[in-house]
């Protein structure tokens, strides 16, 4: 059984304990344990933002866009790349996850001929609303045999989560791409819960597409721009549905027809979002600075601590390990099942200092984002949680929903 010793010296030998120097931490008795849907706010930003807003543009204007406004998606993308697995000029930053999904779906079907994506019925909810707008969706479970029985000669796309939302699984992106392109399909990759957590490589895998949110472990911000990869051998071959002027080749020739840059350019529509970019790149660059192999193996130790403190502690109240307790097959948070969740994330909240998240039916989400989170910090967490459900104090909570859990 671990002490809170043992997590004082996992803390004392960790070699990324100096990268909580790099992010805001106003309230050192808080716990924040909800990285896995807003990230930190990194510590250099407001300097950048600072810059931006008072030089580039309050003092070059409209110049700044010929001094290196132009080249920050793709800057951007390819050091989001890095940490995915992608070779430089296949990731580009713009516009929100749910419109990268359409963007990318809407391209793969294309003129194809096949109307079908495969998708999986307990993928993230915005995934499934934009491909029933877009095909017929036909279901399967997130595994190699499933996809194998769910797709076929209709099938344009095969389109999941690499990390589950709700219980942190990590799905079989090489089985899945292969047997998906076994029929002809192409494969899209919702890496929204993978990036900054833990390695992805979609080239060795043969990925095709992938999206993914910036505001989790990459820190970008509230509402940061996405991203998205599309494999260099299908950027010229695809075309996108929403065709914006600066995807146009000869962009203010201003044609009347649109006419695709060569390779990944072509994906971007609108004006990017300048200020949202730099908000990703100066977080993505804390993640490359740590090293996704490090990130990775403090995160496989911090939340097997968690699994094993919620045996000794938690199973008695209640509670249930609701992710994969084979640390490969676990993405970096962990998910407790109770009968009364909801109460207990809250409670959480209002009477321990402990921020986590709530998922429908029953999940409470230890997020752990290991450049910032310690082993200290977790251990008093789950004593915490412990002690508030022992003690019955949530049952005594009676406080409105909140519209975000």
């Amino acid at each position: 059984m671990h002490s809170r010793a043992d997590a004082a010296a996992l803390d004392a030998a960790d070699p990324l304990a100096g990268f909580r120097e790099r992010f805001v931490v106003t309230d050192p008795e808080l716990i924040y344990l909800d990285g896995n849907s807003l990230g930190r706010l990194p510590a250099a930003l407001p300097e950048r933002l600072a810059a931006l807003v008072g030089t580039a543009w309050g003092a070059r204007l409209i110049r700044s866009w010929n001094e290196g406004w132009l080249d920050l998606p793709y800057r951007a993308g390819d050091l989001i790349g890095s940490l995915i697995g992608a070779a430089p000029g296949q990731v580009v930053v713009a516009d929100s996850t749910t419109v990268n999904l359409y963007k990318l779906a809407g391209a793969a079907l294309g003129g194809s001929g096949r109307r079908v994506i495969v998708t999986d019925r307990g993928n993230f909810p915005t995934d499934r609303y934009v491909f029933a707008g877009l095909a017929e969706v036909r279901f399967a479970e997130p595994t190699p045999e499933s996809v194998a029985a769910a797709v076929g000669p209709d099938t344009a796309l095969v389109a999941l989560s690499h990390v589950d939302y709700r219980s942190g699984a990590i799905a079989d992106m090489a089985g899945i791409n292969a047997v998906a392109h076994a029929e002809g399909a192409l494969v899209l990759w919702d890496l929204c819960h993978s990036a900054g957590a833990i390695p992805v490589d979609l080239d060795g895998t043969g990925t095709d597409l992938a999206v993914g949110c910036t505001y989790k472990y990459l820190n970008g911000g509230p509402g940061s721009p996405a991203f998205l990869y599309v494999r260099s051998g299908l950027q010229d071959t695809l075309v996108p549905p929403i065709q914006g002027w600066f995807g146009q080749r000869d962009q203010f020739a201003m044609g009347p027809a649109f006419d695709p840059v060569p390779g990944i350019g072509r994906f971007l529509s609108g004006t990017p979002h300048l200020v949202g970019i730099a908000c990703v790149e100066e977080g993505v660059q804390v993640i490359a600075d740590a090293g996704i192999a490090a990130l990775r193996a403090k995160s496989v130790a911090q939340t097997s601590l968690v699994i094993d403190l919620a045996d000794a502690w938690l199973a008695d109240l209640g509670f249930r390990v609701a992710s994969p307790r084979d640390p490969s097959a676990r993405g970096s948070h962990v998910a407790l099942a109770h009968p009364d969740g909801y109460r207990i994330s809250r409670a959480l909240t209002e009477l321990a200092n402990v921020i986590v998240d709530f998922r429908q039916p029953d999940v409470i989400r230890i997020g752990i984002t290991p450049a910032s989170t310690t082993f200290t910090e977790l251990w008093d967490a789950l004593a915490r949680l412990r002690d508030l459900v022992a003690s019955g104090a949530h049952e005594s909570l009676d406080l409105p929903p909140l519209p975000v859990t």
